[in-house]
This record gives C-alpha cells, structure tokens and sequence, in this order.
C-alpha cells in the first residue's frame, strides 16, 4: 500500500494516546490472559464440562491414565455412571486405533505400580484390547494377562468382560493358559482354595477352555491342575493332597469333627477362610485362628465380620494384634494396600456396617485409630521441598454428595481432605484452605486426625469456582510457589477462569508459581492450560501422588 508507512504513524500516534486500547487489542487476541472472563464463557480451546462451565480437554492418552486410576463405576455429581463408562471406553478404542501396543503398556505400567485403587478399570481395557480389531495387538493384550492379574479374581473377572466381547480363540486359551503356567504350583493352590469362582465362572471352567500344555505329567504343576479340574476324583484329590499341604489341610477340616483340632489344623496348615465350612464361620475361635496367618488385605476386609462375633473387641488380644499389623509400615508395603483402599475400609469400619449385606457392628475405637494410621504409613514420607504451598480443597455442594474412585462410601471431600493432611504434615511451609464460591477458613493443624476435619466440613457445600485459591492468594498479597487444589474439576460459577488468576498472580507476584490440580473423577476436562510447563495436572489419587508433586515442585 503507498499510504502504508503513513498509516503506520498514525496508528502509533494515536496507541500512545489511548494505551488502553492497546491493551484492548491484546485481550481480544489473547483472551486467556484477560483477568474477567467468567467460568460459563469460554477461552479458546476449552470445552464445555458437565456443569455449565469450560475447562481445557485433556489429551486422549490423560483421559486414559484418568480412566485406568479413578474408574468410573460412580461418575460424578453431574454425570451418571453409565455415561462416563461409555465415553471412557470409546476413549479406550480410540487409542487403540492409534496404538494399541502402547495402550497395554500403560495398563500394565500403572497396575505394576500400584497406581489404581481397584482394578477392574484395567482389567475392563485390557479386555477392550485382546478384543480389538488389530490381530498384533490382541495378541500383545493376550501375552500380558499375567502381568495385571495377580489373583483368581482378577483373570476371572477378566475372563468375564472379555467373553462379552470375543470368543475363545487361539490367542485368548494361550493368554489364559499362560497364567496359570506362569504362577509357582503353591500359589496356584491357595488361589484354586481361596478364589475358585467368581463373577461366574471357576478356576476349573478356564482350565477346561485354555488347555495350559504341561510338560511333565507327574509333576506338581500338572498334579495341581487334575484335582483343580477334577475336585471330585479320588485319585486326583490323593496325590493333590500328598503334594499340596494347604489342600490336604482343607480337607482334613472338612474330616475332623472335633472343633478344638480344627483350630489346631488352621493354625499348622495355615489355612484361609474360604477352607472353613461356612458354618463355622461365626465362632470366634476359628477367626482367632486364622487371624494369626491372615494376610494384611483380608484382616482389613475381614475387620466388620471380626468385630461383629466379639473377637474384635476394646483391649482385646485380637484388636491389638490388628492394630499392630495395621501400623506395620513394612508389612503395609510389602502388602500393596492402596492408601485409597484403607481410607474406604476406614470409613466402612467407622459407620459400623457394609455398603452391602446386613452385617452390623459396634466399631472399635482402637481400631478406627490404627486404619487412620495406616492410611499415613502406606504413603511414603517425603521430606519437605521448603516451597511455599497453598492447598484449596473444594467444598463445594457436588464434592459433599460425588463419589470418588469409584467408591460409594467415600466422597471426594473425603479423599481430598486426607490428601491435604498429608500436605500439612510432611511440609513446613504448606497453608490449606477450603473453597466453593468463596474461600472458606478450615484452621486445619498438623495434630488433626481426618475423622474430626471430616466433621467441620460436612456444613459446607456450594457453587464451585476453583479459582478461589488463586484470587486469595491475590487478594491478601501471598507468596506462593505452589498451589495444589484438590477438586472433582466441576467449576462453572466463578467471574474469572482459573488460568486467568493465576497469569494475573505470575504477573503481580511470582512468575514461576506452579500449579497442581488433582481431579477425583473422570470427568474429561482439566483447568490446567496445554502447554503451560509450570502447570500439572493428576488424574486419580495414589501412593505415587506425592512424591509426583514434590518432584515436580523442585
């Protein structure tokens, strides 16, 4: 253009005398960094969430690593179950359009690892992946089995979901054939005693359809396998009994009448619950005995039933030998039980029944102490990173009444007030504050206990605007390094988005503040903005968790 260069002029002349509108024509090409959008009108590249605000859309491969660690067997306040499972596993098929190989890798990353509270989401993907339409990667699925299934439950249910999608072909006999194979004949044998049939199927049932090829016909492997296949053969059950002394136990307490020899058997055989005849089930005497060898998981199961026959009681020889496996922290890693898993058997003990059943029972004070112990310990203690942390819990009205991790006894503010605890007591300088549409004042102390925060928090509920922590920090001119809002990522009611707060907060204060955001549900959305290397987002709540934030921290 010939007048360029005198347009040019003008426009400088004239941005100079109007500086705000420079900064106009900023905001309308970069609106994420404009401080008044509210969270029901989008920035660029958010998405809609399941209440009527925006967030940013998680990757494919974070929606996955949401899925395989939360599940979504609860949903979330604003989504039903059913829906969430259907969007979570088209988002499984999608990927395994992509790249199904590195799909199975993830599951059995995050299982190896013990990320997940349950499962069943990995052993529902993996079952997506064996019945695939790309023939590399079932049979990569299939070679795997035995690396996600540790127990008879797990390749039971596994077997269920994967028969609802495929047949018995070549490469799924192998795969279940292989874990048998895989696992040493005496494991095999408590698995075939303590989880012969589940979801619907039995032990014997996989056997008869995979056909496992045992090279040595006397050996144990091959001895175990005939009584498995054939309980009801005498000769099987001879040579089973001779070789296997868990199975020769079993049977020996089906044979002696006398109640007192039967607690002598349990005790030599070292035998599970599921050798007893049921009704023997309620003498106190029988738990007593198998308390004595029971395996960290099941004495935690098992805590509701114990208490309820009087064997659990206050002062009681039995709740002290408990208490004192459960503050075992050696014990408690050796066992892998999911700090998620002892928080849902806190709460299911506290109520005094199961979320199914009628089984009833007068909780234990000693008890309820040593699970809330147990929670702590079965989560590394890492030293502090001397960073200035800000924690916002939500309050808001869907974490008071959403389930988290697919539990329905424990709500996300459950979950999230536990992991501020853990915040508190491993950090010297760590400040936790509640939040839905304002900020809420929890005076939370290093020598609360979860119990008595739970209850101080229970009247709250509201709106969610998560980027409440971010303007309280603004507001009373904090100094920040980090800020950690744990939420269920439902916020819609706030005048400005959370990203916004916090460019306004690096701008004003502390350019390298990071921020952390932990979801408790699957929901497909995330406030943390794509590409902001200062920003991390986590799906789920995990052992590995805080050493995942204080690496990141520092």
């Amino acid at each position: 253009m010939e007048n360029a260069p005198e347009l040019a002029q003008h426009a400088q002349l004239y941005l100079r005398k109007n500086p705000m509108k420079y900064t106009d024509l900023i905001n309308d090409a970069m609106p994420s960094v404009r401080t008044t959008n509210p969270q029901n009108e989008p920035l660029p590249g958010m998405i809609p969430n399941n209440a009527g605000g925006f967030v940013y859309a998680p990757d494919d491969w974070e929606n996955l690593d949401r899925f395989l660690i939360l599940g979504s067997c609860s949903g979330s306040y604003y989504v039903g179950a059913h829906k969430l499972t259907k969007e979570n596993a088209a988002i499984v098929n999608k990927l395994l359009d992509v790249n199904g190989p590195r799909v199975v890798s993830r599951i059995v990353e995050i299982v190896k690892e013990n990320r997940a509270p349950k499962i069943d989401p990995a052993l529902f993907a993996m079952a997506l992946a064996a019945s695939c339409k790309d023939p590399l990667t079932r049979k990569y699925a299939l070679e795997h089995i035995k690396l996600i299934c540790f127990t008879g439950t797990h390749i039971l249910s596994f077997v269920s979901m994967v028969t609802q999608l495929r047949g018995w072909g070549r490469g799924l006999k192998r795969g279940v054939g292989d874990w048998f194979l895989a696992m040493e004949p005496e494991r095999l044998a408590y698995q075939a005693i303590k989880y012969s049939q589940r979801e619907g199927w039995a032990l014997r049932d996989l056997l008869r359809l995979s056909h496992p090829k045992i090279t040595l016909p006397e050996s144990s492997a091959a001895v175990l396998v005939d009584w498995i296949v054939h309980p009801d053969k005498p000769e099987a059950i001879t040579k089973a009994r001779e070789r296997f002394k868990l199975i020769d136990g079993k049977y020996k307490v089906n044979e002696i009448k006398s109640t007192e020899s039967i607690y002598s058997i349990i005790k030599e055989y070292k035998l599970p619950r599921e050798a007893i005849p049921t009704e023997l089930l309620n003498d106190p005497n029988i738990w007593n005995a198998l308390l004595v060898d029971m395996p960290l998981t099941a004495m935690i199961r098992n805590l509701g039933k114990m208490t309820a026959i009087d064997l659990i009681k206050p002062l009681s020889d039995a709740a002290m030998f408990v208490s004192e496996k459960l503050r075992n922290k050696e014990l408690l890693k050796y066992s892998k039980v999911h700090p998620m898993q002892i928080l849902i058997a806190l709460k299911t003990y506290a109520q005094g029944h199961g979320e199914k059943g009628k089984l009833k029972w007068n909780p234990v004070p000693m008890i309820v102490e040593a699970l809330n112990d147990a929670f702590y310990l079965s989560i590394e203690n890492e030293v502090s990173t001397d960073k200035r942390i800000l924690v916002g819990v939500d309050v808001s009205g869907s974490m008071q009444t959403g389930q988290c991790a697919g539990s329905s006894i424990l709500s996300c503010v459950e979950a999230v007030m536990a992991m501020a605890m853990l915040f508190i007591r491993t950090e010297k300088a760590c400040h936790v504050v509640g939040f839905d549409t304002e900020i809420k004042n929890l005076g939370i102390t290093k020598n609360q206990r979860l119990d008595d925060i739970l209850k101080s928090v229970k009247t709250l509920g509201g709106g969610t605007d998560l980027a409440q922590p971010i303007i309280y920090a603004l507001k009373n001119h904090l100094m920040v390094d980090t800020f950690v809002i744990l939420t269920d990522n439902e916020t819609w009611a706030g005048q400005q988005h959370p990203v916004q707060a916090l460019f306004e907060y690096r701008k004003r204060y502390n350019p390298q503040a990071k921020l952390v955001v932990l979801a408790t549900t699957a929901n497909g959305g995330t406030i943390v903005e794509p590409g902001d290397k200062l920003s991390l987002g986590i799906a789920g709540f995990d052992a590995a968790i805080p050493g995942l934030i204080k690496q990141f921290i520092l």
